[in-house]
């Protein structure tokens, strides 16, 4: 059995033409023509391997229904839409979008970007296969009451005894400046590395997602200290000292 796909929106043309693109890749794929309708097969399904959003939705507001998804599961998330406000893309990725894709799009593109999202590392849990050698833990932060603790092959962030649930592009782009520390990484860089290589997208894209990382694993997101901005560069994570 292929993949699975949810297409959530209320444009029956979007809908069927991505329906016939995906099959043809071998997608397993539903459909819901609102959020409600997505939320509630979620309930009964589970989630599907990634979504693709439209965010015209009569319904449900389509960034309530990102936000109740993104509560319980880690799909990645692709939003479609035909508006170009960057208030639009914002709030989508804010919401907990992956990816946001301005209409009209080519198939492939969508095909191209959903690879990319499924090729990242699963969060959760440890491998399903044991590991003879320990697991490699980062030191992020060395609060003595509750260290920031990084472990890029278990797919995992803690602090002290408590997991911190990050989205899928959120742990990427964690892991690429963690292994990097010290060192500034322009947004065309972390674009490239977290997405996928060769991906070119919306710079705003990593801004967004750096600022949603910040309201995990900073004490104060406001004065960020492990993931700093380096204006007119890029970002850079400071080891503790």
């Amino acid at each position: 059995m292929g993949a699975s796909l949810m297409i959530v929106g209320d444009d029956y043309g979007v809908r069927g033409a991505l329906r016939a693109a995906m099959e043809e890749e071998g997608y397993e794929v539903a459909e819901a023509d609102a959020g409600e309708a997505a939320l509630e097969r979620l309930r009964s399904h589970g989630a599907p391997d990634v979504m693709v959003v439209d965010l015209l939705d009569g319904e449900m507001d389509v960034f309530t229904c990102i936000r109740e998804v993104r509560r319980a599961h880690e799909v990645p998330i692709i939003v479609v839409s035909a508006s170009t406000d960057t208030h639009d893309v914002v709030a989508a990725l804010e919401a907990g979008a992956d990816d946001f894709v301005t209409k009209p799009f080519e198939i492939k593109e969508i095909s191209a970007r959903m690879r990319a999202l499924r090729r990242r590392p699963h969060l959760g849990g440890l491998p399903d296969e044991p590991v003879e050698a320990p697991l490699t833990e980062i030191l992020l932060d060395a609060d003595e009451a509750a260290p920031l603790v990084l472990s890029p092959e278990g797919g995992a962030v803690r602090r002290g005894e408590e997991p911190i649930p990050l989205t899928i592009t959120e742990f990427r782009l964690l892991c690429e400046l963690a292994a990097n520390p010290g060192r500034v990484l322009t947004r065309t860089v972390l674009l490239e590395r977290a997405w996928d290589e060769g991906f070119f997208g919306d710079e705003r894209l990593v801004d967004v997602h750096v600022r949603r990382l910040r309201t995990k694993i900073e004490t104060d997101p406001s004065d960020p200290r492990i993931v700093v901005t380096v204006r007119g560069l890029g970002y850079r994570l400071d080891m503790p000292r």
